[in-house]
Parts: C-alpha cells; sequence; structure tokens
C-alpha cells in the first residue's frame, strides 16, 4: 500500500488545498491522497448502491438475500473503518470544529431537509415533519459521524478503548427506549467500529494487504457467503442494520449483547478481506474516491425513485438477470454522482466553504481539506 506521502510544492501550487490534508502554504508542504484509501472509499460506496437495488428484490429470491446480507455485513462497517481512520486528528480545536460544521452538520441539515420533502412527494409518508433529530434514510450517517467525531478526543485517552466501546455498544441492544433522536441505536451499535478505524495504522493496512491475508480472503467470503445462504430462512439479517433493539427484532434480551460481538468479529473479518483486494495503485475510479459523499446522498433519490415509479414491477426484474442489472445500474448511477461535474454542482451544499460564518482568520477551511 502507498502511505500518505508528503510532498513539497511550488508557492503557485501550495495555495490549493488538497482533500485528505491540511491546508497548504508556500511554506509548509501538503499531504497527497493515497489512492488506496481512495479506492476503497469508492468500492465501499459502489456496495451501498448495489444493497440498496438489491433491497426490493428481496423477497421470494433466496439467492439474492444471501448476497444482500453477505454485502450489509461489511459495507458499512468498511466506510465506517475508514471514516474512523481519518478522524483520528480531530482533537476539538476550533479549525476542526469549524471543518465539522461544514463537512457533517450543514450537509445533514440540507439532506435531512430534502429527503423528507421528497418522501412527502413520493406519497410514501406524506405527513412526516422536518426534524433534525430523527434521521430519515441515509442521513443516519451524517448524524453518528457527528457524534462519534465529537468523542474522538475521550476514546484516544481511555485506556481499552476498543472493549470500552464494545460494552457501550452491547446495552444499547437491550432497550427500544433509545428513541430515535439522532438514530441513537445506530450510533452506539456502530460505534466500535469507528474506534476500530482510530487505533489503525499505516503498517495494519499493509498487513492485510499481503498477498498471503489476499488469497486466505477468498475461502474466508466464500465460506461467509454460504453461511449466508444458509442462515436466510434461519437468521433476522437486520442485526447487521445495527438500528434495532432485541426487543423491537423478536429476540430475547440476551440475544443483543451476543448478536453485537458476533456481528462485530463476523464484520471486521469480511472488512479485512474487502480491504485485502483493494487495489493500492492508481486506477480509472480512484479519483471517484473524493467524492464519495456525494454518492452517498445523492444516490438515495434515485433508489427512492425507482420504487415511486414502479421499476422493480416487472416480473423479470425478480429474475437473477434482473438482479445482475439492477447492480450494473447502481454501480453506474453511484459513478456518475461521484464525477467532478456532479461534485461542482452540490459543492455549495455538501462541502460550502462559510467563510462569513466564522470570525476574520478563523475561516473555515476549503472544500476538500481533511475529508476522510
Amino acid at each position: 500500500m502507498s502511505d500518505t506521502v508528503t510532498t513539497a510544492r511550488p508557492a503557485a501550487q501550495a495555495s490549493q488545498a488538497v482533500q485528505g490534508g491540511e491546508q497548504g502554504t508556500a511554506a509548509r508542504p501538503v499531504r497527497q491522497r493515497d489512492a488506496f484509501f481512495d479506492n476503497a472509499k469508492y468500492l465501499a460506496i459502489v456496495l451501498v448502491a448495489v444493497g440498496h437495488a438489491w433491497e426490493p428484490l428481496r423477497p421470494g429470491s433466496r439467492a439474492v438475500t444471501a448476497l444482500y446480507m453477505f454485502v450489509y455485513a461489511f459495507h458499512m462497517p468498511a466506510f465506517i473503518i475508514v471514516s474512523g481512520y481519518f478522524s483520528r486528528t480531530f482533537d476539538g480545536s476550533p479549525g476542526r470544529l469549524k471543518r465539522l460544521v461544514t463537512g457533517v452538520v450543514v450537509p445533514y441539515v440540507v439532506f435531512e431537509t430534502a429527503y423528507t420533502l421528497f418522501t412527502r412527494w413520493t406519497s410514501e409518508d406524506p405527513d412526516r415533519p422536518v426534524s433534525l433529530l430523527d434521521p430519515l434514510y441515509l442521513t443516519w450517517f451524517l448524524a453518528s459521524l457527528f457524534v462519534w467525531r465529537l468523542t474522538t478526543p475521550v476514546w484516544r485517552h481511555v485506556r481499552w478503548p476498543l472493549p470500552t466501546a464494545l460494552v457501550v455498544a452491547m446495552p444499547a441492544t437491550l432497550s427500544p427506549s433509545l428513541g430515535h433522536d439522532l438514530n441513537l441505536q445506530r450510533t452506539l451499535q456502530f460505534l466500535p467500529y469507528f474506534v476500530l478505524g482510530l487505533l489503525l495504522r499505516p503498517e495494519h493496512f499493509r498487513l492485510v494487504r499481503r498477498r498471503e491475508v489476499r488469497i486466505l480472503a477468498v475461502p474466508v467470503a466464500v465460506c461467509a457467503l454460504g453461511v449466508a445462504y444458509w442462515a436466510v430462512p434461519r437468521m433476522n439479517y437486520a442485526w447487521f442494520f445495527h438500528a434495532d433493539s432485541a426487543p423491537e427484532l423478536a429476540a430475547p434480551l440476551w440475544y443483543g449483547p451476543v448478536m453485537t460481538l458476533a456481528a462485530f468479529g463476523c464484520s471486521a473479518a469480511l472488512v479485512a478481506c474487502f480491504l485485502a483486494w483493494v487495489p493500492g495503485r492508481r486506477t480509472w475510479f480512484t479519483a471517484l474516491g473524493a467524492g464519495t459523499l456525494y454518492g452517498y446522498l445523492l444516490h438515495g433519490f434515485v433508489a427512492q425513485a425507482a420504487k415511486y415509479w414502479g421499476w422493480y414491477e416487472p416480473a423479470r426484474v425478480h429474475r437473477p438477470v434482473g438482479a445482475v442489472v439492477a447492480a450494473l445500474v447502481a454501480a453506474v448511477v453511484v459513478t456518475a454522482l461521484c464525477t467532478p461535474p456532479v461534485r461542482r454542482v452540490f459543492r455549495c451544499v455538501t462541502e460550502p466553504g462559510m467563510a462569513w460564518a466564522f470570525g476574520r482568520g478563523n475561516a473555515a477551511p476549503r472544500p476538500g481539506d481533511a475529508r476522510g
């Protein structure tokens, strides 16, 4: 894996912000993006879109449901682990807090409102109020990321951060009374993955990308897919959503903590397999890794519109070829949404500079700075 490399640039170029590093100046070196992580983010967001494309095809298809369960076991954990890795430097300083506001809070407010209005239009919930405390659809990730990143300084000082995060996550499965405020169920249950990302170092990613690990990842993934097919009629795959408590999933209370540990172990192993196969060199999709937030937030409108317009109603869509086509279409759509033209159009709401909102000399970083 190619680590993040620091290089000096001429003064004429140093003023250009490089995503993934600090804002450049003529006197300070800037950090170039690491192709491995951009590749990983792009491939993970493609799997997110494919999972949403398969969602309406699950009824009546054990194979599609198994693939769906398999993908959901690791695609968001992978995304969250990488987000945690890039949150390691968050220290609560004014500059990073402003970056948190412009890069997480503002997109959350905009897209939470947009998804609510879109849901009203599609008549799924015509009376749903605009509520910034009850994340709708995809926006839960931004709400959770806001909470996780604010707690980063705490995890940096805890003696056993990962075991502590697991201890916090396990009781979250016991009671539905946590409610929907900022989707606290998911925030707490996915917390260990974010903390794991905080603990990782470049050498850990080099380790999982060794040749022997790549080879071992093949039988592990095949076995996991086989187990998923076996488990379809025997297990509630909603455990991998980390959005509900044990009572809400009609399971005994003791299932919650046990499934938290079991799901974490399973997901961590599959994330390692996924990362082992991510190319470390620059590819045709490497540059798209910088726009995964756009693909994530925008593809949900297409996924919901597909249901509203009846794209899944024809019987042929529910055949094996239909599932393959749905996956390919989802991959193409989310890829297009990560491209520079789309990013330029929506940058004002996903990466706003907002210098006007902060005091002189303390302006928020330029769009794209230090975004994980």
